[in-house]
């Protein structure tokens, strides 16, 4: 092979890495919109209704495969008025949820559920007694900051088709980074 032969290679080489590195970015591009679209999401937190949870300029990442809502979880969904709505799942189908026992505990199904972990300091689990069966393919929801939420008690049951994902980690701001598990006092509920 002489100079001027591989000097004429020398941009097809080039053309060519440019051509896959173009390729690779694109696909790369196209899988995260993907992954946006179907698997994962953020969701932003807008109000105090989450507190102590989840504060106002959190940032959530959301499992849009999450299979079941089971009580407990903290999910995002077209909300009553369609936006996107962040609360804990109190009851599911079948449940009868129930406000409040001698202790000022909200019920489901009989049990009372210890909220301590997760409600807001100085709140109450509710101020308003109420007593539901939740419907076929719907949630009863509440936010974790009872006395800041529009939440089921004012709103109704959530159809479960409208849930987007289960929230399951605080990705922003890096200092409160965390995983949402499902607290145990749901455990007992049958």
């Amino acid at each position: 092979m002489t100079a001027t032969e591989d000097e004429k290679d020398k941009p097809a080489t080039r053309r060519g890495k440019a051509v896959e590195t173009v390729g690779l970015l694109v696909v790369g591009v196209a899988a995260a919109l993907l992954l946006q679209a179907f698997v994962i999401g953020s969701f932003w937190i807008p109000s105090e209704s989450m507190e102590k949870t989840l504060e106002v300029g959190d940032r959530v990442i959301v499992n849009k495969l999450h299979g079941a809502t089971e009580r407990g979880d903290v999910v995002v969904f077209t909300g009553w008025h369609d936006q996107d709505t962040i609360k804990r799942v109190i009851a599911v189908a079948g449940d009868t949820v129930v406000c409040c026992d001698a202790q000022r505990r909200i019920t489901v199904n009989g049990v009372p559920i210890e909220e301590k972990d997760y409600l807001y300091p100085g709140d109450y689990p509710s101020g308003d007694a109420f007593k539901e069966t939740v419907p076929p393919g719907h949630l009863w929801v509440m936010g974790d900051h009872r006395s800041a939420s529009s939440d089921s008690r004012d709103n109704g049951t959530v159809p479960e088709d409208q849930v987007v994902g289960r929230a399951f980690a605080v990705y922003w701001p890096f200092s409160r980074a965390a995983v949402l598990s499902r607290p145990e006092t749901f455990a007992k509920i049958r």
